[in-house]
Order: structure tokens, then C-alpha cells, then sequence
């Protein structure tokens, strides 16, 4: 099973089965304050429907497709991160997370980002690693600048975000530009 330690306090691990009450806790106790900036939040009613999501989740990473980690904090669930799908033919991939409302402010995501990147170049040998965020979310475009990640660009209406849709800038580091 797929585990990476950050720090003494912090690790990653791949989403089982059992996890799946726990992750439907912590998305059901920060529901409103993920809605804002996540589309999938109100298909997640009960804790089935985790279930079902890590049962994807599972199938991803055993057809070498990426991953979906539960960031775990002093032994607690944190948060999910993960790569949405690897382009193999052109090593490269993008990094999708989000994390519960009570871990804020902790520098965790930061910390998980930094883990996963070099993840994807050292273990993986991808060359690049693309995050993609909604214009406003500011806090969430604060991740990728403090990694190195370049802005791109901006891709305009390219998520449907409950009542309208929202533009994202696209965040690229390569592997010539990467510095751990």
C-alpha cells in the first residue's frame, strides 16, 4: 500500500474501503465550506457514497493511473489529495486536493503538494505536474506559487460550479524547472 511520510505529524496514504465513514465525517462537517470550490460535494450524501468514490479510487491506482491519498494529520483525516489521471505518452499529470475546514492554516496542503511532486518526478519520472484552480480561490493558488509552479494561463468557464460556471488559471511546473 501506497504510504509517504512528510513529517512526524503528517502522511499520506491511499484510501481503503474502511476509511470510508471517516471520509464522509469530514466532508459532511466542512459540506459549506468545500461547496464553495468543489462540484462534487452534494452527490456525497452518505457515507455509501464515499465508499464508492475510494472503490474508484482503488481501481485508478491499480491500473497505474494516479492515486487519491487521505492526508493524514496526528493519526486524523485531513484531507484528499491525489492525480486526477497520468498521461503516460507525455509524463505528465495534475494534482487535485482539498482539505477539511478544521485543518486550515497549517501549512498541511502545502506540505502534502511538495510530497506529491516529488513523488511524481523522483518515483514516477513524470516531466510535468499541472494544477489547475478557480480564479478566486485565492488560498488554493497560494499552494502552487510557493511550490515554483509557473501561471500559464487562464482557461475560461471550464467548470460548472453548482449555478455558473468558473475560470481556472493553470499552474505547470516541469521537471527542468523543479528544485526540492
Amino acid at each position: 500500500m501506497f504510504t509517504y511520510k512528510i513529517n512526524d505529524e503528517t502522511e499520506l496514504r491511499l484510501l481503503e474501503v474502511r476509511h470510508a465513514e471517516e471520509l464522509f465525517l469530514l466532508t459532511d462537517e466542512s459540506r459549506t465550506y468545500l461547496r464553495e470550490w468543489l462540484p462534487w460535494v452534494d452527490f456525497t450524501q452518505n457515507e455509501n457514497d464515499s465508499k464508492q468514490y475510494i472503490e474508484g479510487t482503488m481501481k485508478q491506482f491499480s491500473s497505474n493511473n494516479g492515486f487519491q491519498a487521505g492526508i493524514w494529520y496526528k493519526g486524523e483525516l485531513a484531507g484528499v489529495i491525489g492525480l486526477h489521471s497520468i498521461n503516460w505518452a507525455n509524463k505528465s499529470t495534475s494534482i487535485g486536493y482539498w482539505l477539511g475546514e478544521n485543518f486550515q492554516g497549517n501549512g498541511l496542503m502545502t506540505n502534502a503538494c511538495k510530497a506529491v511532486v516529488d513523488y511524481c518526478f523522483k518515483e514516477l519520472k513524470l516531466n510535468r505536474v499541472e494544477i489547475r484552480v478557480a480564479t478566486e480561490n485565492e488560498k488554493s493558488q497560494a499552494i502552487p506559487q510557493k511550490l515554483g509552479f509557473q501561471k500559464e494561463g487562464c482557461l475560461r468557464s471550464v467548470e460548472w460550479l453548482y449555478d455558473k460556471y468558473v475560470d481556472h488559471y493553470v499552474f505547470g511546473l516541469t521537471r527542468v524547472d523543479y528544485t526540492n
